[in-house]
């Protein structure tokens, strides 16, 4: 048997539209890890954010990874040691800020919280609540931000954050890797991180095969992996963008797309090799 690794975004994949990991779905991924696999959570969340679904899936004893900031940090569940991060360096915070208040987009980063230097908007509010972390403004945010950073992420209506997403990529496609996860939020990291970039230097690293790897997710942040994965998997709810690249579309995240991957094309071929 071959060790797969099922890689997972969160929101609109892992969870269902009520945030949970359905009792199907988890059930289905115990099975697997019970079966040697390994499993890693794939988000633009910082780390703090995963833990909750780290602690959920038992991912510490289970012998899991968590993929966070898009890209830009790996830790290794069971000892909680960075096997991988690519900082965004502290020289280009106060350029990024000021394009945020030019074009009054709202900019966080992040420590122990979530740190703000301007105005807060619903979105901002999101990003601490779904993370579980305090948001904490601050008075001068380029002289707080003295330090190199995982992430920056912006926030902007919809309707123009495209149009920013493509001003910033432009103004810094030399230097920093630009995307969004969601259509209000635009993510600004170092060079070269996404998810995909980041799953190629780590999978040698825990003794995967290419070959091996699953990816799995419905976000433009997702569009990536899905591409590089030898499996990509597009849920039913993903944008069009990412249905477009993947190899197989599941069920929605409200349909236990995932349940279905694991059984498809991890239990099943267990079977076949007489492991169940």
């Amino acid at each position: 048997m071959n060790r797969k690794l099922l890689v997972l975004d969160i929101d609109g994949t892992l969870t269902n539209s009520k945030k949970e990991i359905t009792e199907k779905t988890k059930t289905a991924l115990f099975r697997m890890m019970e079966k040697g696999h390994l499993v890693m959570i794939a988000s633009g969340r910082p780390t703090p954010g995963l833990r909750r679904y780290e602690a959920e899936l038992e991912l510490r004893e289970r012998g899991g990874y968590l993929l966070s900031y898009n890209g830009a940090k790996v830790t290794r569940c069971k000892d909680g040691a960075v096997i991988y991060q690519k900082q965004l360096a502290k020289k280009y915070i106060a350029g990024i800020y000021q394009f945020a208040c030019d074009h009054d987009c709202g900019i966080i980063t992040y420590d122990s919280d979530v740190i703000s230097g301007r105005r807060l908007d619903d979105y901002l509010r999101l990003e601490a609540r779904i993370n579980g972390m305090t948001l904490k403004e601050v008075e001068n945010f380029t002289e707080y931000v003295n330090f190199d950073v995982n992430k920056c992420l912006l926030t902007a209506d919809p309707a123009v954050s495209y149009e920013y997403e493509k001003m910033l990529a432009e103004q810094y496609e030399d230097v920093l890797s630009i995307g969004r996860s969601e259509p209000f939020f635009i993510e600004v990291m170092a060079k070269g991180v996404d998810k995909a970039k980041t799953l190629e230097q780590v999978i040698g690293k825990i003794g995967i095969r290419y070959e091996d790897t699953i990816c799995c997710g419905d976000g433009f942040n997702d569009r990536s992996m899905i591409e590089y994965a030898a499996l990509g998997v597009a849920m039913a709810n993903a944008q069009p963008e990412v249905k477009a690249v993947a190899d197989y579309i599941t069920a929605s995240n409200d349909e236990d797309g995932i349940a279905e991957v694991i059984e498809r094309f991890i239990l099943t071929e267990n079977r076949e090799e007489g492991m169940l």
